[in-house]
């Protein structure tokens, strides 16, 4: 601990030699993401820092509150057909852009038909749309083929945001370049610069809905003229701007921090997330050994979820839960269906003759860890001790996030540059359901790295996006999850909650898994 505290201070007076950083003002809040804004079309990119810029300043038709339910934000409301193939949709009064043009229904258009391009649950939404078009400025009109449960989900929990009709007519398979907002935050952009610093300012003409904010849903006031993003990607500097009030609030602080941050005057840390982070783990099933169903799930036996979960957050048990199926705990798809595979004892010996049974023929198991991603490489450790108590040729390759993520998209064999093995992580709000779910789906090589193929897995997320209502809905994703223990799509690995650090003065702190900017103030 004394070695860490003298990197702390090291990092303090690193950070307050920085001009950039160390002027204050009182209407600006200063924040340290998790990563660097690379890309700031949310739509385009898959990023989650992405995501968050794009809860910044665009607004979406509805919200979702913290218990999942989808509540209006940009419409005022709608109106569903006795059949439920049409549904027409009203937007707010007093609705502007960023250039301080208003609001338009054919804007709203423009923006559902770009992103369902991009994301699950718009493709899903596509697939059973007839037609949508504007009636005027103010109404637009949703005509569907078939009934589908999750229109107002899909318009109001995966980043389905408003933009200009101009903008949101460009081709989805590339980033646009202008980023006009609707929300309450617009962009600075001649202020951004990538690897450093991003800025927000307040748009003075929004006008939020009434009522508390409650996760995306709610009034959206923003208390600060100003937010700046900076970019600290070294722990222990952006843990002593904190302590030292350069900085407001630090996203993710390192774990091996809270200690110090806890003991620091002026600071808190708080877990603000009770969604979490999911780990898993990828499997090649185009490959030896894990083309074989067999050998995959000859693992379960072996795989200790508590193990994984506290090599990567530590002495922190209040930050872990365990056992974890293949949907989030605590959100209404999570089902204990089966989760006996996982929560009886562990049982290595049993995994190691499942794998002679199996047919394994000694093939080795390529698996790839990050260098640069303590928590995911604390991950990969933990797979390579379950590989080799499984009996398994482990050749553990270290390197950099970027190369990893380059590397998984290869379909070549290990031997020829592919791979075998790699853990990763995902939000508890991408797993939450099957309409978001990527490593559950099971359609090969349009699917996930690992590229499973399960037509079984696809006819019952076919039926759970059919299904009238939610008692249905749970059933189905049971049934999904009993076939994931015996198709082992992947591994998942359990379930941690992420704490974030600010300055103790800021308060109203929105409860989300991700940050949230409206509703804060400085006390």
């Amino acid at each position: 601990m004394p070695r860490r505290r003298t990197v702390l201070a090291a990092g303090a007076a690193a950070a307050l030699a920085c001009p950039a950083i160390a002027q204050r003002a009182t209407r600006v809040l200063r924040f340290v993401p998790e990563g660097n804004l690379q890309n700031p079309d949310p739509v385009w990119t898959p990023t989650m820092v992405g995501r968050n810029h794009g809860f910044m300043i665009w607004d979406s038709l509805y919200g979702q509150d913290s218990s999942g339910v989808p509540t209006p934000q940009m419409a005022a409301g709608h109106e569903v057909s006795d059949d439920r193939l049409t549904w027409r949709f009203v937007l707010r009064d007093g609705l502007t852009f960023h250039d301080n043009t208003p609001v338009r229904a054919q804007d709203c258009v423009a923006s559902i038909l770009r992103w369902a391009r991009r994301r699950a649950l718009g493709q899903a939404l596509l697939a059973r749309l007839h037609e949508i078009r504007a009636l005027d400025d103010r109404r637009f009109e949703l005509r569907l083929k078939r009934p589908f449960s999750f229109v107002l989900e899909a318009l109001g929990t995966d980043t389905c945001f408003i933009m200009p009709e101009r903008i949101a007519r460009a081709d989805p398979s590339g980033p646009i370049r202008d980023y006009i907002g609707s929300g309450p935050f617009r962009f600075l952009r001649h202020e951004w610069a990538p690897g450093s610093k991003a800025a927000y300012a307040r748009w003075e003409k929004y006008v939020p809905i009434e009522g508390r904010p409650d996760f995306t849903s709610g009034g959206k006031v923003a208390n600060f003229d100003r937010v700046e993003w900076i970019i600290l990607p070294d722990p222990a500097t952006a843990a002593a701007a904190l302590q030292q009030g350069v900085v407001d609030w630090v996203q993710q602080p390192l774990l091996d921090l809270l200690p110090v941050l806890r003991d620091a005057l002026g600071v808190q840390v708080m877990v603000n997330d009770s969604i979490g982070v999911m780990p898993v783990l990828a499997l090649n099933h185009l490959h030896p050994p894990f083309d074989n169903p067999l050998l995959r799930r000859a693992l379960l036996p072996a795989v200790a979820q508590p193990a994984f979960v506290q090599a990567a957050v530590g002495s922190e048990p209040e930050l872990v839960h365990v056992p974890v199926g293949v949907f989030t705990p605590g959100l209404p798809m999570a089902s204990d269906a089966g989760l006996e595979v996982l929560a009886a004892p562990r049982d290595p010996a049993l995994a190691r003759r499942l794998v002679d049974e199996g047919g394994y023929n000694g093939e080795k198991v390529l698996l790839m860890s990050p260098s640069d991603t303590p928590a995911i490489q604390a991950l990969c450790q933990v797979a390579r001790d379950l590989f080799e108590q499984a009996g398994l040729n482990v050749a553990y390759e270290s390197m950099d996030w970027a190369t990893l993520l380059r590397r998984r998209a290869s379909r070549e064999p290990a031997e020829k540059g592919g791979w075998t093995a790699f853990c990763t992580t995902y939000e508890g709000l991408a797993l939450a359901t099957p309409a978001s779910h990527q490593p559950l789906r099971g359609t090969g090589l349009d699917g996930w790295f690992g590229w499973p193929t399960s037509p079984r897995i696809e006819t019952l997320r076919d039926a759970w996006f059919a299904a009238p209502d939610l008692a249905l809905q749970r059933a189905l994703c049971a049934e999904m999850q009993l076939l994931a223990w015996q198709e082992v799509p992947y591994v998942p690995l359990g379930q941690w909650f992420n704490p974030t650090a600010m300055r103790s003065n800021l308060t109203d702190v929105v409860k989300a898994p991700f940050p949230i900017f409206w509703g804060v103030r400085r006390g």
